[in-house]
Order: C-alpha cells, then sequence, then structure tokens
C-alpha cells in the first residue's frame, strides 16, 4: 500500500503534529475496537476473540523489528518491562543511561542498580568491563536525536554488557531490528497508533534465563489457554513468561494497527516523516536531519493559537511528523512562527 492511499485512512484534524505524545489510529483499528466494545456492553462475544488480538499484534510487532514471536513479550509499559528485565541483573550492577533519558527506562535501572548517566554521545565511550547494561532510547524524546547504535553495539559486545533499548520514539518510522539487542521495548500508544496500555518487549534468550517473572500470572502460564489454578510455578515457554495479563482492548486496537504499519512498510514511512520534518525545519532555518520529531526554540503559545497541537519538552517546542501530518499542517505551524 503506498503512502497517498494508506494516509486516507485516518481521520486526523488539521494541526496534529504531536504523535510522540501519542498517535492517532487508522480507521480499521478505531472500527475494529468498536466494533468490540458494543460486544462488551452487551455480552455478545466471549474473550477470546479479543485475546487473538494479542496474538495478531505480538506476531506483527516481532516481523516489525525482525524478531521470532516467541522471543517477544506483551506488556502495559516500557517501565513495566524494565523493571522485570533489571532482574537480570546482580546487585550492585553498573548501568550506563545517558543524562537526558525519559524516566520510564532510567527509574527501573536506579532502583535496582548502580546507574551512572553520561552525554548521550559519549554513551559507547562509557561502557567498560564494569559496565552491567547500556540502556538508552533509540530516538530521544525530548529532541528526536537517533542513537549510535552501531558504536553502542560494538563496545558492549566488547566489554560482554547488555544492551537494553527503548524504542518508544522509534518503532512505527524508523526501520529497527533487534540483532545485537538483548532487550529491545516499545510503547505502542505513540508511533504504532494503538491505545495506551499495549507494550512490546523483544526478551532475548541470553537475557531471559537470567531474569526472573516478578509479575507471575495466569496469562504468563504454561499450556495453551494460561495456567488458571494451583501449584507449581510452571512458565509458559519463550518470552511468553513473562507477559503481563493483557489489557485486551487495547490490543484489540493494537493489531490492525500494526498490521497496516507493515503492509505499507516502514521504510516509505520514515521517507514521508522525515521528509515532512525537514520541510519544517527548512522553513525554520535549519539544516535537514534525520529524525520525524524536530526540537526548537520556538513560542509554542502561538502554534496554540492557530490550531497546532505539538508539544514543549525540556523549555523547546516538539513537532512530530507521521503518516496522517501533510504539508498543509506543516505549512500552518510555520506561518504560525514565522
Amino acid at each position: 500500500m503506498d503512502i497517498a492511499t494508506a494516509a486516507k485512512l485516518w481521520d486526523a484534524q488539521p494541526g496534529w503534529l504531536n504523535t510522540a505524545s501519542y498517535g492517532l489510529p487508522p480507521r480499521p483499528a478505531f472500527e475494529e475496537l468498536q466494533a468490540v466494545l458494543a460486544d462488551w456492553r452487551t455480552g455478545g462475544s466471549d474473550w477470546e476473540p479479543w485475546d487473538a488480538s494479542v496474538g495478531r499484534a505480538r506476531a506483527a510487532f516481532a516481523r516489525m523489528v525482525g524478531a521470532s514471536a516467541e522471543d517477544v513479550s506483551v506488556g502495559a509499559t516500557v517501565s513495566q518491562i524494565m523493571s522485570v528485565v533489571a532482574t537480570a541483573l546482580p546487585p550492585g550492577a553498573r548501568v550506563v543511561v545517558p543524562e537526558i533519558e525519559f524516566t520510564s527506562n532510567l527509574f527501573p535501572w536506579a532502583v535496582a542498580a548502580d546507574v551512572t548517566t553520561v552525554p548521550a554521545d559519549r554513551l559507547a565511550d562509557a561502557v567498560t568491563g564494569a559496565t552491567a547494561a547500556v540502556a538508552f532510547s533509540l530516538v530521544q524524546s525530548a529532541t528526536g536525536e537517533l542513537a549510535n547504535l552501531p558504536d553502542i553495539l560494538a563496545a558492549a559486545r566488547a566489554h560482554d554488557a547488555l544492551v537494553v533499548v527503548d524504542a518508544s520514539q522509534a518503532c512505527g518510522w524508523l526501520p529497527v531490528e533487534v540483532a545485537g539487542v538483548d532487550v529491545l521495548a516499545c510503547a505502542a500508544y505513540k508511533w504504532l497508533m494503538a491505545p495506551r496500555g499495549a507494550a512490546f518487549g523483544y526478551l532475548s534468550p541470553r537475557v531471559r534465563e537470567r531474569m526472573r517473572p516478578l509479575a507471575a500470572n495466569w496469562y504468563a502460564g504454561a499450556g495453551e489457554g494460561g495456567s488458571y489454578y494451583g501449584p507449581p510455578l510452571r512458565p509458559a515457554p519463550g518470552a511468553r513468561a513473562f507477559d503481563l495479563s493483557p489489557a485486551w482492548f487495547s490490543y484489540v486496537g493494537a493489531a490492525p494497527a500494526l498490521e497496516l504499519l507493515n503492509e505499507i512498510g516502514i521504510e516509505p514511512i520514515r521517507e514521508h516523516d522525515v521528509a515532512l520534518a525537514n520541510r519544517f525545519r527548512a522553513g525554520l532555518g535549519l539544516e535537514p536531519g534525520d529524525s520525524a520529531i524536530v526540537s526548537v526554540d520556538a513560542p509554542g503559545e502561538r502554534l496554540a493559537a492557530a490550531g497546532i497541537r505539538a508539544a514543549v519538552r525540556a523549555g523547546r517546542v516538539r513537532a512530530s511528523f507521521h503518516l496522517y501530518t501533510t504539508t498543509a499542517d506543516v505549512d500552518r505551524a510555520l506561518d504560525a512562527l514565522t
């Protein structure tokens, strides 16, 4: 499906430049969710068809990041996934994190380990033989800056450190591969355009063998339908042992959205999104960039007055551009700022 055809599947009001806060659902996802909500209201369905959406979403996310579905767990938030990953660390472990990192990928390490923060461009240099893990966002939420993944991976391999990635601001517009990564977590309500309450975690076999399932539950139990009653503890094989019992309706909305992204293709989405971001940058006299997120010193109140919905992060206007963004949206924002 080409971008022009795909763009017709959204009903975005003009001026939405805030996907980095939350994404807008494509019509198939919204309609599928509405149908399920109607069944829930009247008792018109069992929960098993809703649960099938979890499997669909898991498979679609695995395909998107080049993973096996058996290596993907489902959860609710990035912080919940990272908190369980933290059980893989020995007491007093050193974790290296960028100085500016969203706290969902900082606080779990601060609770469980000894955190060292460094400038984002020095992350690879800070990995030493004393480093148990390096945790970072693939795309930084405040600035849109892309991490230097090849250098970080090389440094981590040299010192046998775990590589833990938050891809919440990347998956859905930036091609992502889990090769070489130990953990990749993603909240689905941003660029994957799902309802809040769906999140995915790629967990490599080597990190799983060190983890403890602190959120163990019926859904993460062995057996096709989970494990309802009684001992012994019997976790499911693979990453499913670390599943959180899912918020079904969030996954009902997630599955068709992720399937649509895969149908369109992430590379053409990246080209579309970055082209719009660079149109915005050019209109402000800035050099081209490589991100769908643009952070600028600008009067945010002018955007609001013009009906442009963006965000302010770290004292700067953050604009973000996705499938449903148009050149008219960009030009309207530029007219308000220039």
